[in-house]
């Protein structure tokens, strides 16, 4: 019976491969090629249609086409020059340059075979910077030469700006897919890489970090930038599952005290270094930075600067003329709201020292006040001659000090940067020694992102 069995199974499988046996090889056959032509498909494709990447970057401010945040436009495009994180000038669009006419003229020479994205070849027609006090002239498709008015060292600075053609095409790494308007005012901006492996960066801009810190948690973007901190409703953003949190230091923004030079008191040098001399040396949102210059600028020497000293402070206001009772010293600090615990800890300081301090919160800078707490955008160059010249109506401190003119003057004019460095060193040393104002610390900033 198990013999019949075995020669029944085996008649069942010889007759079923004499019918389907050609088939079955066919499909083996076929099967295996298409095994194979799958893994050269995979490894090929991912080459020619590569995957995109995508991102969402939420950001606070209000910005318009106009002025879109510098790191943006630089995702775009490039300058004549590009600026180093030291405040050097290096070549970009422009191989080199030539300055003549005591400073006053700039002749740059293009680099060949730059093109836009959409095939245009860059010449010197491109370069459309438009200066009120400037005179452009193009001798031939690779040279631009600017006439300025007065003699501006900084304009090599200025030059980095980038440049665009008609419908914001730039030379980046990135180009402008699509802006979303709310009136004048941009809500978003989508930048895609013209590179062969594409990214997408979605720019979407909130008007208050509340408002940003909100978007990240409900997921509708996927990493913010330039807060200033990372606590989101009594908790830390960095907490929450699969987030990151990047603490970055912030040197192109100074936060600073400024003082009323024309203030009866406030006048007197003696009081203003008393009031320097009683400055925490910590501060708990920034790093200390008792300079007017970032410690990554060029101009930057290292000139000794005041640590904090109370009992100096004290024996400075005991022989100032204008706080002979220094007990009596009353001041109102006028601060931004951003800024209102920082004020707090500088009445802790002042009283230290004899001094009664209140804090007033104001929403933008006070026409009138004796001491402001706020800040001061560094530029990339490190002229501040619009901070600090007794002309200048941004001097808000109302301070006069003819040395410290002559200085800025000088510096503004000179196209050598080692005699800049020289007249920087001399500006530092000689603003510490007269102050018009506190320079306290270079803030945080903190960038999360979702992984």
């Amino acid at each position: 019976m198990i013999v019949f069995r075995r020669r029944l199974i085996f008649w069942l499988i010889k007759a079923y491969l004499k019918k389907w046996g050609r088939s079955i090889l066919m499909f083996f056959v076929f099967g295996l090629l298409v095994f194979f032509a799958l893994r050269i498909i995979t490894q090929v494709i991912p080459s020619a249609f590569p995957f995109i990447q995508r991102e969402t970057i939420g950001m606070t401010g209000t910005f318009t086409i106009n002025d879109l945040p510098s790191p943006i436009l630089n995702m775009v495009s490039r300058g004549l020059t590009s600026v180093s994180l030291d405040g050097t000038v290096k070549p970009a669009i422009a191989a080199s340059w030539k300055i003549g006419g005591n400073g006053r003229e700039y002749t740059f020479f293009l680099r060949r075979g730059i093109y836009f994205p959409d095939g245009t070849h860059l010449t010197s027609k491109n370069v459309t910077y438009n200066f009120s006090d400037a005179s452009i002239t193009r001798p031939d498709d690779y040279t631009i030469k600017f006439k300025l008015k007065d003699a501006y060292s900084p304009f090599l600075v200025t030059v980095s700006r980038p440049i665009f053609k008609k419908g914001f095409v730039g030379l980046g790494e990135y180009s402008i897919k699509s802006i979303k308007l709310n009136g004048n005012f941009v809500t978003s901006i989508d930048l895609v890489s013209n590179g062969i492996e594409k990214r997408v960066a979605k720019y979407q801009f909130f008007p208050t970090e509340d408002a940003v810190k909100t978007a990240f948690v409900m997921g509708e973007v996927s990493r913010i930038i330039g807060i200033r901190d990372g606590t989101f409703k009594k908790t830390t953003l960095s907490s929450f599952k699969s987030v990151t949190t990047n603490r970055v230091l912030n040197d192109q923004q100074l936060i600073t005290l400024f003082y009323n030079t024309q203030d009866r008191v406030l006048s007197e040098k003696k009081v203003r270094e008393a009031l320097v001399y009683a400055i925490p040396d910590v501060f708990p949102n920034g790093e200390r930075n008792p300079s007017p210059f970032s410690p990554r600028s060029w101009a930057d020497q290292g000139t000794n600067i005041h640590l904090q000293d109370i009992e100096h402070a004290k024996n400075l206001l005991a022989t100032s003329n204008n706080a002979t009772g220094s007990s009596n010293l009353k001041f109102v600090i006028k601060t931004l709201s951003q800024y209102k615990e920082i004020a707090k800890i500088l009445v802790g300081s002042f009283k230290k020292i004899g001094i009664d301090t209140k804090v007033e919160v104001v929403e933008t800078i006070p026409s009138n006040f004796q001491m402001f707490l706020g800040d001061i955008n560094l530029a990339k160059d490190p002229d501040q001659y619009v901070l600090w010249h007794s002309g200048q109506n941004n001097n808000i401190s109302g301070y006069k000090n003819l040395r410290i003119d002559k200085l800025l003057e000088d510096g503004r004019k000179t196209s050598d940067i080692n005699e800049r460095k020289k007249i920087y060193s001399d500006f530092e040393k000689y603003i510490l020694d007269d102050p018009p104002a506190s320079f306290l610390y270079l803030p945080y900033t903190y960038e999360i992102s979702r992984i």
